[in-house]
């Protein structure tokens, strides 16, 4: 469901930048309630609503002023990289006195096509650009150089123009391509699918397909399976078909555009019998929220009950009532697998319809906390258990 552009909701930029200024940290003891269930009002600065979080949790403010901050990692000398989709650029934000906040920013690589994923692998910095994927070695001090374009001329224009871009557990590189539709039948054959390449970008091919748009890829460390956020189409109603997460098969086909949510066949495109073989979603979350960026727990800094998955809900812009601009929270079993629904973890980004953050990007620091990108207002939050 997710668009380029949300038009027609406002963000609440100043009401936000008061509230981290008045409210450096955030802590409210309410316990996680299922997505819908109204939290209780958190602690207020000015007129935006304080931020709900589980018991035990705190959230501040780690970084603002970026220009579209959409997906983020860690380097391995522990900094944290962020994809700025506006300025074009990989930026590096350094926490040089281990206080929880960004202490400078550094440009690491600049005039890129609406960048907006990374991932680091064996001393390489991938770039997930709008038509193309680009490497650059990296070396300890975060100095980009040598680029290379791996992945020419993917398909560009339409309704979803992001690239992710994942290391697989396998040493395969993983590239999402949304459709360029709400719903149609492709011309290009590349769109709405998950591509698999070898590292240096030779031997491409569809991996997944029937994909609408899968923004968000993570390794399962459990499983080795690569997971993904997709987005359902739109225009058929507040809560049809739902957002879905799912695990990539290797030659898997997930509906799209005559399927959804492997039972639902579309009133437009599709015909009986069309959702007969397609992959079923792991999970079903509420339609129209827009999931995008995951991250499964890492380190032991979280308790157990969150030794799991989260994902970041992007938010509508087209729902009688609006929902996600939430970080939400899945439990996960010992194998790796999905153990229970959605539970809301952060919540408070939204209120009366209108927005003051949307939650892109998540990543787990060497810190132990959970780190959330905002492409709304610039600003990447720092989620941390206190006890």
């Amino acid at each position: 469901m997710m668009k380029h552009w949300k038009q027609h909701r406002s963000i609440s930029v100043l009401a936000l930048l008061l509230f981290l200024t008045a409210c450096q940290t955030v802590t409210q003891s309410t316990s996680v309630t299922a997505p819908g269930t109204p939290l209780p009002t958190g602690t207020k600065g000015s007129s935006l609503p304080g931020l709900q979080v589980p018991a035990g949790f705190s959230i501040s403010l780690f970084t603002s002023g970026l220009r579209g901050s959409r997906f983020i990692t860690f380097a391995p000398n522990g900094t944290l990289l962020v994809a700025e989709r506006n300025s074009g650029a990989i930026s590096a934000l350094p926490d040089a006195t281990h206080a929880g906040k960004a202490s400078a920013k550094q440009v690491v690589v600049s005039g890129l096509k609406d960048p907006t994923s990374l991932v680091i692998d064996h001393g390489y910095l991938y770039v997930g650009e709008a038509d193309q994927v680009s490497r650059y070695a990296l070396s300890a001090n975060l100095t980009a150089s040598g680029k290379t374009v791996l992945v020419p001329n993917l398909p560009t224009g339409g309704s979803h123009i992001t690239r992710t871009v994942l290391v697989g557990t396998d040493g395969m590189l993983y590239v999402s391509v949304g459709s360029s539709c709400n719903n149609c039948i492709e011309a290009n054959a590349q769109r709405a699918t998950v591509m698999q390449y070898h590292l240096d970008g030779n031997g491409g091919r569809i991996y997944a397909r029937g994909l609408r748009n899968a923004v968000g890829l993570a390794n399962n460390p459990v499983t080795g399976e690569v997971w993904v956020t997709n987005n359902g189409r739109d225009n058929l109603g507040d809560d049809i078909p739902p957002e879905t997460l799912y695990a990539l098969k290797d030659g898997g086909n997930y509906g799209w555009p005559r399927c959804h949510a492997g039972t639902i066949i579309d009133p437009d495109l599709g015909h009986a019998g069309d959702c007969n073989g397609v992959q079923m979603p792991l999970l079903a979350m509420q339609a129209h929220s827009a999931p995008l960026g995951l991250a499964f727990t890492t380190g032991t800094a979280f308790p157990a009950a969150y030794h799991g998955l989260f994902v970041a809900f992007h938010g509508s812009w087209n729902r009688t009532i609006p929902t996600g601009d939430k970080v939400v929270y899945i439990p996960l079993d010992a194998k790796g697998n999905v153990a229970g629904k959605a539970q809301d973890f952060v919540t408070g980004w939204q209120t009366n319809g209108h927005d003051s953050a949307r939650p892109v990007g998540l990543a787990f620091g060497p810190d132990g906390a959970l780190y959330i990108s905002d492409d709304a207002t610039g600003s990447i939050f720092r989620m941390t258990y206190t006890g």
